[in-house]
């Protein structure tokens, strides 16, 4: 890498991040599958029952973002994060309204709680992001959540075509993407600015593209390990 490259304006660096969304699951071949209609009732609940891990961790990984952070506005902000999937004796968090999902796909609450469908390649995946989280600057962690940047669109369109091509799914099971339409774009916002502020040169701009896209592989994995399981009938140790 050429330090001496000159640094992308802020403007330009942002047109680069979110030029990552190409990378983006959504175009995973399973994904792809799953919202042209064309999954199993199986596949759905494998997918939902192992993105329940994900879900799970993600308030993990904020938390090791805020333990990581000297900035008492950074964490005011952050907070919210964790509030959001964790619920308040208030508010419905995003974590159960994943487990409402999973009872409205026709899982048992037990059955996803305690991860009796996890793929080994997905707890892989997310064990790693978390891990990330922990050991890196709360910045750069920031910076790996902005697959927040694409998330809006990929909710939106299961609202809108989930219902017609998996009209077996209860509707109140769709709770949790209708929340996260409103609260990946206040997310995003604050971890993109973040970004922008943070990595200044030219080498520091092309390593928060490294992290982006290690979040996207992250994410892209999760779908190989259920893609293994499902469509190629290679399913791991739970049913041996």
């Amino acid at each position: 890498m050429n330090n001496e490259t000159s640094a992308w304006t802020r403007s330009e660096f942002e047109q680069q991040l979110r030029g990552m969304g190409r990378y983006y699951h959504i175009y995973h071949p399973f994904h792809r599958r799953m919202n042209s209609g064309n999954c199993t009732r199986e596949e759905i609940q494998c997918w939902v029952a192992n993105r329940y891990y994900y879900q799970r961790s993600i308030p993990i990984k904020d938390a090791a973002i805020m333990a990581n952070c000297d900035d008492p506005a950074t964490r005011r902000l952050w907070v919210q994060r964790i509030l959001d999937h964790d619920g308040t004796t208030d508010m419905l968090g995003g974590l159960e309204a994943w487990v409402r999902l999973g009872e409205a796909v026709g899982l048992l609450r037990s059955d996803l709680v305690e991860n009796r469908y996890l793929l080994p390649g997905v707890q892989f995946a997310c064990d790693a992001y978390v891990n990330f989280a922990r050991r890196a600057t709360w910045q750069e962690a920031a910076c790996s959540s902005l697959t927040e940047l694409f998330a809006p669109r990929i909710h939106q369109q299961r609202l809108e075509a989930w219902p017609q091509f998996y009209p077996w799914i209860e509707l109140e099971g769709y709770t949790y993407f209708q929340k996260r339409l409103s609260e990946a774009r206040r997310d995003v916002e604050h971890g993109l600015s973040v970004t922008l502020d943070y990595f200044c040169t030219r080498a520091e701009q092309e390593k928060a593209l490294d992290i982006l896209r290690f979040k996207l592989q992250v994410l892209w994995s999760m779908l190989d390990a259920m893609q293994m399981a499902t469509e190629y009938g290679h399913p791991p140790f739970y049913n041996c």
